[in-house]
């Protein structure tokens, strides 16, 4: 038996959604971790479901390769990157690595680095070209479990006691959408179009109107979403759906378009629509993990705009900020959560977030 700090032995066995290949997660019986020196053992709280994860579920190309590229996934793996949870156990030396002890609440980022490429030593960690991913890669198995291992060189941060659980739970995607929204480099007064408002896109306006953007406008295949977005701080919203999005955009900027444009749909055809409603010179941000391909005229980009084509990924350096705006109310992420379900019942979470018409986060509680 492995034994936590406070004398109390930890489990052998545990329950775990384990992904297996596209369409096959299984809730399986496995080991709990043990902790090896620097590594810390969670007891999982909360577990997001992320859109990737329903990509990922569904056989994207980027999770399970292509002529292009090999398997981002490498399993038999645990799933699950949007975790928060309890310090149960330390490895040798890892409560002074991490600055935490037994009992507290943490979360952790999704990558977790080699600390040693060319992009680590350059401070740009988060491209790291030998680095596991949470719930992706079996060295790191995710928190769609009861237990789960930080390993040595995982990214931890403290959760303070005036953030729930569940709001930790979303610290994540907080940070990633910070990351997006810095990228973006929005000026006093621009116009700024949000493409998509998932959690990560309301996530995303939330954090734009912090920038004191001149005009906010949020787009949405769902009506209950732009409803949100509206409470989330966009000044105008429109639905795609109803036609004519592009031309209201160019009318609103006396024919320019907007200077700054997020996508966050994680749908291809976004992106047509989305070059032509952005200013010449304007910034152009993609955050999505795409379901596919997308084919776009690529002349508009350079000969036709000359615009600004910036990538976000992950959350760098914004956890810190994540957890202080959560700490002192400045983003209010209470409206994002609409479902929590007991890890057993993982298939209705992946089905509701594959068919998300009544549904934004939804929650694994182990």
């Amino acid at each position: 038996m492995a034994m936590r700090e406070d004398g109390a032995a930890l489990p052998e066995m545990m329950r775990a959604v384990v992904c297996h290949g596209p369409r096959d997660y299984r809730l399986e019986p496995v080991a709990v971790p043990r902790p090896a020196p620097g590594e810390i053992i969670l007891k999982v709280h909360d577990c997001g479901i992320c859109a990737s994860d329903i990509k990922c579920y569904s056989g994207a190309p980027l999770f399970w390769g292509d002529e292009y590229r090999a398997a981002y996934v490498d399993g038999p793996v645990i799933a699950g990157h949007e975790f928060t949870g309890e310090v149960v156990a330390l490895g040798d030396g890892a409560g002074e690595r991490h600055a935490v002890a037994v009992g507290d609440r943490v979360v952790a980022e999704q990558i977790v680095p080699c600390g040693e490429c060319r992009y680590c030593r350059t401070g740009l960690y988060w491209l790291c070209i030998r680095a596991n991913i949470f719930g992706f890669k079996k060295y790191v198995h995710g928190g769609m479990a009861e237990f789960m291992k930080l390993p040595d060189k995982a990214l931890v941060y403290k959760v303070p006691d005036s953030v729930s659980h569940k709001h930790a739970a979303l610290i994540e995607p907080l940070a990633c959408a910070l990351h997006a929204v810095e990228r973006g480099e929005i000026k006093l007064g621009d116009v700024v179009v949000q493409v998509g408002c998932g959690t990560l896109g309301l996530c995303m306006v939330a954090a734009e109107r912090l920038k004191n953007p001149g005009l906010l406008i949020a787009l949405d295949l769902i009506d209950s979403r732009l409803e949100l977005a509206r409470g989330f701080g966009a000044d105008l919203t429109f639905n795609p759906n109803d036609g004519g999005v592009v031309q209201k955009v160019l009318d609103l900027t006396d024919g320019y378009g907007c200077d700054v444009l997020i996508e966050a749909t994680g749908n291809p055809e976004a992106i047509v629509p989305s070059l032509h409603m952005i200013r010449k010179a304007g910034t152009f941000v993609e955050f999505s993990v795409m379901k596919g391909l997308s084919a776009a005229d690529w002349t508009i980009i350079g000969d036709g705009k000359e615009l600004n084509i910036h990538g976000a990924h992950l959350g760098p350096y914004t956890f810190p900020v994540a957890i202080d705006y959560l700490e002192r109310g400045l983003i209010n992420i209470e409206p994002i959560v609409t479902h929590e379900f007991a890890l057993a019942d993982f298939e209705q979470g992946l089905a509701a977030v594959e068919h998300p018409e009544d549904s934004i986060k939804v929650l694994l509680k182990p």
